[in-house]
């Protein structure tokens, strides 16, 4: 999760919060790339978690990253809770369990994403080895249990971890135990934004289904292969899934701010302090709600900044889209996530041809298939065909979408070459998953730990 904003600016209405979307509208030779990936920190003795304070820790792994990058510590309560680049181009977060998360630059072409993706786990492998701490890229946590994970001392989520077992049954597994990989997509209009929200909503499943990669919890097979994917159909339905409306003929912003107006807040910033507002909406806020609980009872554009970023639909609409459906995984996913959305996204033709694919979807087709797939990933159907013969199609479309970009890297290559681990898998027709139970259940005799080792950054 980024950082919290402090824009003191204050709201005159829902007009400029709609206005605060629009602005996201940029020329398609202003696309950008943003990337963003987590993954779950170890000690390699015992793989064990590692705790937020002390020498080998949390704590110590972004003081040895800030010496290392020059970045400015971001800070909550005297506690280092992140790093931010100082001219905006990135940032290194923690998520509640201690995930280590990069949001990447936006940068132009998915070269460029692979070789941040390559600089970033090089400085972090040298301030962590030494400290005896690896780090897995996988979607959930394969061995630890809740009250074994650490939590990090970030004010939010002692909100956000107060507040979810009032709403769903597996918030605390989803903030704790899981792990993702996004991208981030821009939009050239409000017209545009619809079919590209459109799209990847119906497209989300899928991305589920081809990066799944948690089929472990508790050191046992959970009998899914996206646990990621199962958590987060009852994490808080207020604010997480599938939007409907969102396939509405004349979906905008103006709808999604509506939308976004009713979803209960987490939190108010005032002067460093996170002041708890579960119990109020936006709108309620807008309205005067905490006039007479804080001192500075009215909305700002820092509090509606934040409050979008608390929102968890699949497909997130800020001033770009962030893509929300993928497990984390090996470094060769987090090249292959990127490549895929913006093979279909930033290619009219791939656009086009992706849309007429899923024409016949309807909403009820992708809740079905967004609640199958973390059991059966490829082998969740629609319109009579397998999400793996979807998945040969859409990727192949993606592949042309990349094509079409003619970037090339010093060896000649387009960006499409970054898909070849989701060709493996269409090839082989078992997901990551499906990978590690039948190592699970063949070489390494029943235990995860070997997963560690094999499959670490």
């Amino acid at each position: 999760m980024a950082r919290d904003t402090s824009d003191e600016t204050p709201i005159s209405g829902k007009a400029e919060l709609v206005s605060y979307l629009e602005a996201g509208c940029k020329p398609e030779a202003d696309f950008r790339i943003g990337t963003e990936h987590e993954k779950f920190p170890f000690f390699r003795d015992g793989n064990r978690p590692v705790p937020y304070d002390g020498e080998q820790s949390i704590s110590a792994l972004l003081k040895g990253m800030q010496e290392k990058l020059g970045w400015d510590a971001i800070m909550d309560g005297g506690n280092i809770i992140g790093l931010a680049e100082p001219s905006g181009m990135g940032a290194i977060s923690l998520e509640p369990g201690g995930q280590f998360e990069l949001s990447g630059a936006p940068l132009e072409t998915l070269h460029e994403t692979c070789r941040e993706s390559n600089r970033h786990l090089a400085v972090l492998r040298g301030v962590a080895e030494p400290m005896g701490i690896g780090f897995l890229g996988i979607g959930g946590s394969p061995k630890w249990t809740l009250a074994e994970t650490p939590r990090m001392p970030k004010s939010r989520y002692d909100i956000m971890t107060n507040y979810m077992p009032k709403v769903g049954t597996k918030g605390l597994d989803m903030m704790y135990r899981t792990c993702t990989i996004q991208v981030n997509i821009d939009f050239s209009s409000e017209a545009d934004m619809r079919r590209k929200m459109a799209l990847s909503q119906k497209l989300q499943p899928l991305a589920t289904a081809l990066f799944a990669s948690s089929p472990f919890t508790e050191g046992k097979p959970n009998g899914l292969l996206s646990w990621r994917g199962d958590i987060w159909r009852d994490t808080d339905n207020n604010r997480a899934g599938i939007l409907d409306f969102a396939f509405e003929p004349d979906f905008g912003f103006e709808r999604y701010v509506d939308w976004a107006l009713d979803v209960p807040m987490y939190f108010v910033v005032r002067d460093g302090r996170y002041h708890d507002c579960t119990h109020i909406t936006f709108r309620q806020f807008m309205d005067g709600a905490l006039k007479g609980e804080i001192e500075a009872w009215q909305p700002t554009r820092g509090d509606w900044t934040n409050h979008l970023s608390t929102l968890f639909p699949d497909v997130r609409l800020k001033r770009f889209l962030e893509m929300r459906g993928a497990d984390g995984g090996t470094w060769r996913r987090i090249c292959a996530l990127p490549s895929f959305w913006v093979g279909l996204l930033y290619d009219k033709g791939a656009m086009d041809a992706a849309e007429q694919l899923v024409a016949g979807w309807s909403a009820e087709d992708v809740h079905r298939l967004r609640n199958e797939v973390p059991a059966k990933a490829l082998s969740a159907e629609v319109e009579g065909r397998s999400l793996l013969e979807v998945g040969r199609d859409v990727i192949a479309i993606a592949r042309d979408g990349l094509k079409s970009r003619k970037n090339l890297n010093n060896s000649g290559q387009d960006e499409s070459v970054f898909l070849m681990t989701l060709d493996e898998i269409i090839a082989k027709k078992a997901t990551f998953a499906e990978d590690l139970l039948a190592l699970y259940n063949g070489r390494w005799n029943g235990s995860v730990d070997p997963l560690f080792s094999e499959f670490q950054y």
